[in-house]
């Protein structure tokens, strides 16, 4: 195979994982072992593809996936990491591996069509992922839902302590 249809077939490769990814982060990966990047994609789960790549192929990649505004990120050594499945259990597991090993440095990303920087990256990181989120939703009605049973049960329980109070009285 001639050197440019690899490149094709890599640019080719990195568009589809654009495509099925619901996130990507950029990262800098300068200094760490093959042993690290093994246990950074343990910590990150079967739903995070993390690969280096270089830095012309995602840029064409991205711009064939129609993925904007990740050109700014793309300078020294870069690795990405396409994340198939909820954004914030990849981010968390990448920003705790980055704050136990300060070779990784997140640079930026794409979230739901938008660009993000490292910054916005690591609010994602701290926010509650899809499941806490609806459990607490669900909490939060089911007490709501109480309160209201008990105003409705209000009226009948009234009606009643009159009427044992009325018949007291007589």
């Amino acid at each position: 195979m001639a050197v440019n249809e690899t490149k094709k077939a890599a640019v080719a490769a990195l568009k589809q994982e654009f495509d099925e990814a619901n996130a990507t982060v950029l990262t800098e990966y300068r200094g760490m072992s093959v042993a690290e990047i093994t246990e950074l994609r343990r910590a990150l789960g079967s739903d995070v593809t993390y690969s280096v790549a270089k830095n012309t192929m995602i840029r064409l990649a991205a711009a064939e996936a129609g993925v904007e505004g990740l050109d700014e990120h793309l300078t020294g050594p870069t690795a990405i990491a396409f994340i198939k499945g909820e954004p914030v259990d990849a981010a968390k597991a990448m920003k705790k591996f980055a704050d136990d090993n300060k070779k990784l440095v997140i640079k930026g990303g794409h979230v739901d069509g938008v660009a993000i920087d490292a910054a916005q990256f690591g609010a994602l990181a701290e926010m509650d992922n899809r499941e806490t989120t609806l459990a607490k939703l669900a909490g939060a009605f089911n007490g709501v839902l109480a309160n209201v049973a008990g105003l409705l049960d209000a009226p009948t329980s009234s009606v009643a302590r009159l009427a044992a109070a009325l018949e007291e009285k007589k």
